[in-house]
């Protein structure tokens, strides 16, 4: 018996990217995992990211599953004019290009708009509009000219998050806007062009630090320099060498905290019975509950603050994220089969629609892997294919 595949989000909605790197692909990522058709054109011999090595590896893995390759030669005339058959029937295209780049090739947004009125045309950049538009972005360029590079390392002069943080959320908003687009579409009938762009991005991640100066009438610490909101809120080694972050944040946590670990003097005192005054004793009290921890082992503590209601987290390394039991079980990884042949998992979109965990539909493609069912959905014929392969317009 044949179960009916239930319905995606997205279902019937047609994407063209023409991206690489992290941002671009991150828009259609999502676009894909909701159910939208993504065709992934990409250059007779792949997409150069898929041949990143060191911390660039995992770029093409994470951000391409469920996605549609078609190998083409966009240099040649032949296949500019079979992608440009593709974007007759599609929904929307997405692209993160330097400026200009599309333009050359025939598929800027004014160009295809008058091929396809209707069409949601999808820029990633590192800047929008103003006089840093022509700049070429990274993600640490963003986060050194925008804040957040200084918010983090402080004191250690400027560091860079932890993880590519403005491309990823860059190509959120894109598909923020795309999906943004595409309802207005409903009312109008008519496309638009949509952009998002890395230092704005940023920007809006540095915003609550950037008011916090205006409200306290003082610049924004960095984070490791900066006075803890609450007098707990701290990273403890334990007896046995782990490390474990424990919050204590507000009034019923404190009084909860000291009763459960016998710190009856500290919790009778009239000094500390505000959160302003703890925070202003920290000098005291950190001494005391790190010689606790260091009594205990890593999993006692967690046990503790887990049974207490304490806010608490293990220091964890991205390598053992596989193995995390809550992502195991809720459907927060996904597996894909890595270039190598390898099987591997990896994490989904994190969000739920209806209690629905949205997964892998459709492997990592291998580069045109798809060339060949798409240029058959355009009409052409067995024979007409492997003249186009023959001739080296695309590849399958």
């Amino acid at each position: 018996m044949v179960t009916e595949r239930q319905p995606l989000p997205l279902d019937g909605i047609c994407v063209v990217e023409f991206v690489h790197m992290v941002m671009g692909p991150t828009c259609g990522l999502i676009l894909a995992d909701l159910g939208a058709e993504v065709i992934k054109v990409e250059p007779l011999d792949g997409d150069h990211t898929r041949k990143l090595t060191a911390s660039g590896a995992g770029f093409f893995p994470t951000y391409n599953r469920n996605k549609k390759s078609f190998a083409v030669d966009l240099k040649s005339t032949a296949g500019r004019e079979l992608v440009l058959k593709l974007i007759r029937n599609a929904d929307v295209v997405s692209e993160n290009f330097r400026p200009g780049a599309m333009e050359k090739l025939g598929f800027g947004y004014d160009a295809l708009k008058k091929l396809k009125p209707d069409l949601i045309y999808c820029s990633h950049k590192g800047f929008l509009a103003g006089p840093y538009d022509h700049r070429t972005a990274l993600d640490e360029v963003v986060q050194m000219m925008g804040g957040l590079a200084y918010m983090t390392g402080g004191r250690y002069g400027p560091l860079r998050a932890g993880a590519s943080v403005n491309d990823v959320m860059g190509g959120m908003f894109g598909a923020i806007a795309v999906l943004a687009a595409l309802y207005q579409r409903r009312h109008t009938g008519r496309g638009q062009e949509v952009k998002s762009a890395l230092f704005e991005n940023n920007v809006f991640l540095v915003a609550q630090h950037m008011m916090e100066g205006l409200m306290t009438r003082k610049p924004a610490t960095p984070m490791p320099d900066r006075i803890r909101a609450w007098a707990v809120y701290d990273t403890f080694t334990t007896a046995d060498g782990g490390q474990v972050f424990v919050g204590v944040v507000t009034d019923t946590q404190w009084k909860v905290f000291c009763e459960a670990f016998g710190l009856d003097e500290l919790l009778a005192d009239p000094a500390l019975k505000t959160n302003p005054q703890r925070v202003e004793a920290r000098s005291r009290i950190i001494p005391i509950v790190a010689g606790i921890f260091a009594r205990m082992n890593k999993q006692e503590v967690m046990d503790k603050c887990e049974q207490l209601g304490l806010p608490f987290a293990p220091i964890v390394k991205p390598e053992d994220l596989f193995d995390d039991p809550h992502l195991k079980a809720s459907g927060g990884m996904s597996p894909i089969t890595l270039p190598n042949g390898e099987k591997a998992d990896v994490p989904v979109l994190p969000l739920e629609m209806d209690g629905r965990r949205f997964g892998t539909r459709l492997d990592l493609p291998r580069i045109g892997a798809h060339t060949r069912e798409l240029l058959a959905q355009l009409g052409y014929d067995g024979k007409a294919i492997d003249d186009l392969i023959a001739q080296k317009t695309v590849a399958a």
